[in-house]
């Protein structure tokens, strides 16, 4: 992998999706720190399900701190380690209001002060809400990286940096979005789908699939496939 293929496979990511957004609902800066903390070990449409009640009834720390433990978890009973995560989350809007008047900030010394709040999650709040061109290096981002030879690394904070080093500047900004979604649904773990891939020429990987695949258009190749495959 050298830098012409680099900038090559962000150009097609770039073509294929030009505004890649994450899949979590949210509304304001703190309803994404919320859904994020939700979501590990979860998927975004059980965190969206979840989601959905909770914000309308607690969009802000005060009043999520307001429901309590009892009724934090209520609402997000469905997902995963939610015991924990509804501590770490009344926690987080305590100290979000006793420190930070509210506001969820903007740099990563803070926010990973706050209870729950690793670098990961830490860097997605921070290019979502704050654009700032931050990568945050999940299952999905880790695969596609070393599987490719796009930034090869044996950590997640190794692969981090390696793509920090070596995406193109105009493209940062959005890198964690195009990769993470074509993980998901194109350099899947058990199957990738190399037919249907825009960078499978660009692709250091060896043992591609060959057979067709029934997929989305290469104008879309991160459309989510149809419901029941």
């Amino acid at each position: 992998m050298n830098a012409r293929k680099r900038r090559e496979i962000f150009q097609r990511f770039a073509k294929a999706n030009p505004n890649p957004e994450t899949e979590l609902r949210y509304r304001t800066p703190f309803e994404l720190l919320v859904a994020v903390i939700l979501s590990a070990q979860a998927t975004d449409k059980g965190v969206n399900r979840a989601t959905g009640a909770l914000f309308a009834t607690a969009p802000t720390p005060e009043t999520m701190l307001a429901l309590g433990q009892a009724g934090l978890e209520s609402y997000i009973s469905s997902i995963g380690l939610y015991r924990s995560k509804a501590k770490h989350l009344l926690q987080t809007c305590a100290q979000l209001i006793a420190h930070h008047q509210g506001r969820v900030p903007a740099t990563r010394e803070e926010l990973e002060r706050l209870p729950g709040v690793g670098r990961k999650t830490a860097n997605v709040v921070l290019n979502v809400a704050f654009n700032q061109p931050t990568l945050a290096v999940d299952t999905h981002i880790f695969r596609v990286a070393n599987r490719t030879g796009l930034a090869p690394g044996r950590t997640p904070l190794a692969v981090e940096r390696s793509l920090l080093k070596h995406v193109p500047t105009p493209y940062r900004l959005h890198a964690h979005h195009w990769l993470i979604l074509h993980g998901r649904y194109v350099c899947t773990a058990r199957r990738p789908k190399c037919p249907q891939c825009v960078i499978a020429d660009l692709c250091d990987y060896r043992e591609k699939t060959l057979a067709p695949v029934e997929a989305p258009s290469l104008q879309d190749p991160f459309a989510p496939p149809e419901a029941g495959t």
